[in-house]
């Protein structure tokens, strides 16, 4: 009995945490409309993209067709160092991850974690404040590009 409470304690410990919810809105443009108007929403929020894996262009580069397909690293230099300065354990968080991609019909959709969610296992004060300040920062990029993607 003692073996099998042990195990079962073991597997709870193991198990792992229940990820943030990615908050998912989609553009009624297409894609490939939608996908610049989030780069140009970064720039515009004085935000720095800091990688971008395009996969529909690494498909295409082996023969290969698919649907848009983008993750983009967003951050910027003072984040980084106020994120440094209160966790170096949390420098593996950034940059922030946004995602989008092609739907069915061709428009796009954007997704992303809050940085409070990004931040949150760390539990440091500080963090938080620099993720509430990311939070309102992501949401305006997300909406500022939907707006942008509307526009003819």
């Amino acid at each position: 009995m003692r073996l099998i409470l042990s195990l079962f304690a073991l597997l709870l410990l193991a198990t792992p945490a229940v990820a943030a919810e990615r908050l998912r809105l989609q553009t009624q443009a297409p894609f490939a409309k939608s996908a610049a108007a989030l780069v140009e929403s970064i720039q515009k929020n004085k935000m720095g993209l800091v990688t971008h894996a395009n996969a529909q262009a690494g498909a295409a580069s082996r023969g290969a067709k698919i649907r848009g397909n983008q993750v983009i690293g967003v951050f910027r230099p003072d984040f980084a160092i106020r994120m440094l300065k209160a966790s170096a354990e949390a420098g593996f968080e950034a940059p922030i991850r946004v995602y989008i991609y092609e739907n069915e019909n061709g428009t796009a959709t954007i997704a992303y974690l809050k940085p409070s969610d990004v931040f949150a296992p760390y539990s440091n004060p500080d963090l938080d404040q620099m993720a509430k300040e990311l939070d309102v920062i992501f949401a305006r990029i997300v909406q500022d590009a939907i707006a942008a993607s509307r526009r003819p």
